[in-house]
């Protein structure tokens, strides 16, 4: 048999054993391409390194490696970008490292502040492919917003009533250099954690930190004090005016009727004026000798008990 009749021979038994070891190869790579997005999770499917869809929670298919790719991610997950500290341990209590070199963010009156951004991703395609680092993307972008808003501000502000206010231009601030950008992420919260002095004057600053707190302390309990006597004053106030009014509708009371009494009696006056005097003087009398012991003997009655009475008493008098 020749070297030709061989080679075919060969090729013929073969061929069948091909697609054989073939077919399960292929079977498994196919396999292999099946894939789940949890559902707190997006995914980005690559067709031979260009992006071809984006894919939510579920089960999906895509070729896999060297002709696809995916990259899961989750999107619900609020992201957090620190600038000028790391948080080492999230505690309790929080311990975080200083980094020096991104802390140097200098205020209208130059002093040091460190701060952080929440974001989610709301556009999975544009957060990967639009930039090419997300991350430092944020931070630069960040840095810049902070550095505009606050330079506007003084070191009082930042660390106490205008805090909150840097807080929420920054994050608007921010908002609107990454939608130009177009990175597809929003921006949640910016968050100032530490505003510090220069070195020099940060006992001045705690004092004067610390004279702020007094003056807050002095206005809480003024304000309790307030809240506690005004009502009270208030209260005795009313009870005052309510006394005077009913003292007022008493003696009114008490005029009108003595003004009706003198009125009733002026006209009995008038009927009869002797025998009108005559009671007035008798109960003139009665009421102002009401308790006085004495004993009115009339001097022109003669003989009678008083009268010797009297005369007895004389006596014993002048032998005495």
């Amino acid at each position: 048999m020749e070297l030709e009749d061989i080679k075919e021979l060969f090729e013929l038994y073969l061929k069948p054993l091909k697609k054989l070891v073939l077919l399960p190869i292929v079977f498994l790579y196919l396999f292999t391409g099946i894939f789940q997005v949890g559902p707190d999770e997006e995914a980005v499917v690559l067709l031979f390194g260009k992006y071809e869809k984006t894919v939510g929670p579920g089960i999906h298919w895509y070729y896999p490696r060297p002709i696809g790719r995916k990259i899961v991610i989750k999107t619900t997950k609020v992201y957090r970008v620190e600038v000028g500290f790391r948080t080492v341990s999230i505690g309790p209590p929080a311990k975080y490292r200083d980094v020096v070199q991104e802390s140097l963010m200098l205020t209208g009156d130059e002093n040091i502040i460190d701060f952080s951004v929440q974001y989610k991703i709301v556009n999975l395609k544009n957060y990967l492919f639009k930039v090419k680092d997300p991350k430092n993307t944020i931070t630069a972008a960040a840095e810049a917003s902070i550095r505009q808003i606050i330079g506007m501000f003084v070191i009082d502000e930042s660390l106490t009533e205008g805090k909150s206010n840097i807080q929420i231009l920054t994050r608007e601030k921010l908002q609107e250099i990454l939608d130009i950008y177009g990175i597809g992420i929003q921006v949640l919260n910016v968050q100032l954690q530490d505003v510090q002095p220069p070195k020099p004057v940060i006992k001045s600053f705690k004092d004067v930190a610390s004279a702020r707190e007094d003056r807050i302390r002095y206005i809480n309990e003024a304000n309790g004090y307030a809240n506690d006597i005004i009502p009270k004053a208030r209260g005795q106030a009313k009870k005052i005016i309510n006394e005077a009014v009913a003292y007022k509708e008493k003696r009114v009371r008490e005029a009108n009727g003595n003004v009706a009494r003198f009125l009733k009696l002026y006209e009995n006056y008038k009927l009869g004026k002797e025998v009108t005097e005559t009671r007035l003087y008798i109960e003139s009398l009665e009421k102002n000798l009401k308790n006085v012991n004495k004993v009115i003997i009339d001097r022109e009655v003669k003989n009678g008990v008083l009268n010797l009475i009297q005369e007895e008493v004389n006596k014993n008098e002048k032998t005495n």
